[in-house]
């Protein structure tokens, strides 16, 4: 495989990964989200955050 492919494969494998982290925010129970302080609208930066690193 060549370079390009393993980048490719990789970037596709943190959008699936940032896709499951943000579904797995919003499925938390809303006495959870309140108790840790998270809002719907931050889902977005925290999915990001945790899989990207910035």
């Amino acid at each position: 495989m060549s370079l390009n492919s393993t980048k490719l494969l990789n970037e596709v494998r943190k959008f699936a990964a940032y896709r499951r982290t943000k579904r797995a925010l919003g499925a938390t129970p809303m006495n959870t989200r309140f108790d840790l302080d998270l809002y719907d609208g931050d889902f977005d930066r925290i999915a990001h955050t945790a899989v990207y690193g910035y």
